[in-house]
């Protein structure tokens, strides 16, 4: 049984669907729950129910908003793709440091193919776990933003809030 749960943040409603053993399957800037099945890879899904609170992944991004960046770096997330290059830059782009970002050819790199920049590019597409699996802190190669499931101007809120800078929605 998979349980679900959306808070209200600074950036919009945040909704994070959670296995039983705490897993994040499914995170994003969305009150649409459904939205969010649909990006669980079919061996990973299942029923779904409400709950008031999912527990430590909440409590994580709860801290990450006070200001606490790296809170959400140690909950477990459970995300397959049938391909080993993607899995392989979900791993690395948990490394990408709060208040860093990289561009999609660095990520590249780091991900160990400096000329997959287009599979680097599909990697952060294909994320179903945003916020845990930090998308947010790829950029194109001229610092722009380039492209967010959630929207830039979440993006954007995102990059700021982890560079200290005060912002509003």
């Amino acid at each position: 049984m998979l349980q679900y749960s959306t808070m209200t943040t600074p950036a919009g409603d945040f909704t994070m669907v959670v296995s039983e053993a705490g897993a994040v399957r499914a995170a994003g800037f969305t009150a649409d729950v459904e939205e969010l099945m649909r990006l669980i890879h079919p061996d990973l899904q299942g029923e779904v129910r409400p709950v008031e609170d999912v527990g430590a992944p909440q409590a994580a991004v709860r801290s990450y908003l006070d200001g606490e960046l790296t809170a959400i770096d140690a909950v477990p997330v459970e995300q397959r793709i049938g391909g080993g290059f993607i899995t392989q830059a979900w791993k690395v782009m948990r490394d990408i440091e709060p208040g860093s970002p990289v561009t999609y050819t660095r990520f590249a790199e780091l991900a160990g193919r400096p000329t997959a920049v287009r599979g680097a590019a599909s990697a952060c597409a294909r994320n179903p776990v945003a916020l845990f699996v930090p998308c947010h802190r790829v950029l194109r190669a001229d610092g722009g933003l380039g492209g967010y499931r959630w929207g830039l101007p979440v993006k954007s809120w995102l990059l700021k809030h982890e560079q200290g800078r005060s912002i509003g929605a």
